[in-house]
């Protein structure tokens, strides 16, 4: 009997969820049309230089989802889906304190966490839950009315959940009962046609639209779709000559003359959809929300804490330049700043301790035939191994909460003199009843995993400096 793995599940998924929102969002078609041209073109430009962070086979392949939920119950039932496609949750992010404007929500990603895994089929789904206890939000009455919407409805059918338990279980679904699992999950994160209480939608709006699409109806859905892309600053000039409309800057770290850190992220603006809504009345009419977008992502080097957070004070000073010189555009500010405050190279990055790279052996040994040094810097300049960058698979706070942000029909509202209810990864990992993996943790392993292979191909005995 055929059975799909896991991989193989997550792979399939990933693609039929392209294809249902290329039907829904047709402006994703093109996004995805017009990264792939992109990174044909940086190929043939740049060549093996263009895959230093990837195969451009698995660049233009890779996708990153993002879907919203509602409650600590609906959260589980997702990690249990993806658990299924062999997805794990890693990271906390709060982007309650990342954004200017209302987005009263905390969030995760899963993902595949073994460097193989990742390599088979990398997709990614951050995923963000509303947080109708922070009373800066929601008083107590709409707290109340909010929390009580969000117990009644049911996002996802018994059968899903069990198959993807039976699935990540067993690592392995029946080739039938894999095509169902697909059908229903898919089926799940689908646009619905169902009519939105107008009234009740509204009053979540004037809080956040973030919100409003979490809490103001009775479904989920894909609210953005991500292809990965080698050159997002090119990207962005040929989706504007197409016509379309690009939110005005590229989040995270500028594009400049040295090696490219972390993830930048940019979009094309929420487009007005029509949508079902019911009256006050009752009766049903055709209107339009603005809350789907197509995001587009250039990933870079994992940075280590340290060099994470070196990435948060160059922000820091980027935004006090910008604030005493309007008349700068923020990009050269921002380039002149990394320029001062990062190495220009990726050895530079590794002597000072601030990326992740696994280190291999080269394939001629030193000319000068002495004993290998038990030092990971010195074996680099002496030319026993060489240094490959490991990619950051994950999130920024700040960029989430900006592309979020940029696409917002309003700023919403919140009250800073009421207190601000605490969300953390223990929290998150007790509220799903699953580990939550701290992302460094996860690169340094793979980082200090390929050390001990070099020690012990070069005979080097205890650990490497």
């Amino acid at each position: 009997m055929k059975t799909l793995g896991q991989w193989q599940l997550r792979a399939a998924f990933a693609r039929r969820l392209s294809e249902m929102y290329g039907r829904e969002v047709p402006a994703y078609a093109t996004l995805v049309d017009v990264s792939r041209e992109v990174n044909a073109d940086v190929l043939l430009r740049s060549g093996a230089a263009a895959e230093r962070f990837g195969s451009v086979g698995r660049v233009t392949a890779e996708r990153h989802g993002a879907i919203r939920v509602g409650t600590p119950a609906e959260l589980n039932q997702v990690a249990r889906i993806f658990g299924a496609l062999g997805m794990e949750p890693v990271g906390f992010y709060d982007l309650r304190e990342a954004a200017s404007s209302a987005v009263p929500v905390v969030s995760t990603a899963f993902r595949p966490v073994e460097a193989g895994e990742l390599a088979r089929n990398p997709f990614r789904v951050f995923t963000s839950m509303l947080t109708p206890a922070d009373s800066r939000f929601f008083d107590p009455g709409l707290r109340r009315r909010l929390e009580n919407f969000l117990a009644r409805r049911r996002l996802f059918p018994p059968e899903l959940l069990a198959l993807a338990d039976r699935a990540e279980r067993d690592r392995e679904l029946p080739e039938a009962d894999a095509e169902r699992f697909l059908h229903l999950a898919v089926r799940s994160f689908e646009l619905s046609d169902e009519p939105v209480d107008q009234g009740w939608y509204e009053t979540l709006e004037r809080v956040s639209a973030v919100a409003a699409d979490i809490g103001g109806v009775r479904s989920t859905h894909v609210n953005h779709l991500t292809p990965r892309v080698l050159d997002i600053d090119e990207l962005y000039r040929r989706m504007t000559g197409r016509g379309i409309r690009m939110i005005d800057t590229i989040q995270g770290p500028p594009r400049w003359n040295g090696p490219d850190v972390l993830l930048r992220q940019t979009s094309f603006r929420a487009l007005a959809e029509p949508r079902r809504m019911r009256g006050p009345d009752g009766t049903v009419s055709t209107g339009a929300l603005r809350v789907r977008f197509g995001e587009v992502e250039a990933r870079g080097l994992a940075l280590t804490r340290r060099g994470r957070a070196r990435y948060d004070a160059l922000l820091d000073e980027v935004d006090r330049r910008a604030a005493a010189r309007p008349g700068v555009p923020r990009a050269d500010t921002a380039r002149a700043v990394w320029e001062e405050g990062l190495p220009s190279t990726e050895r530079g990055l590794i002597e000072h301790g601030l990326a992740f790279f696994t280190y291999h052996l080269s394939g001629e040994r030193p000319a000068h035939g002495g004993p290998a040094p038990a030092n990971v810097m010195d074996l680099l300049r002496q030319g026993w191994i060489r240094a490959e960058p490991i990619v950051y698979e994950d999130f920024l706070p700040r960029s989430a909460a900006g592309i979020f942000q940029s696409n917002l029909s309003g700023e919403g509202t919140r009250n800073t003199a009421r207190e601000a209810i605490r969300y953390d990864l223990d929290w998150l990992a007790g509220a799903i009843g699953r580990h939550v993996h701290d992302p460094f943790a996860l690169y340094e392993r793979q980082q200090n995993d390929s050390i001990a292979e070099v020690a012990e191909a070069l005979g080097i005995e205890g650990a490497l400096d």
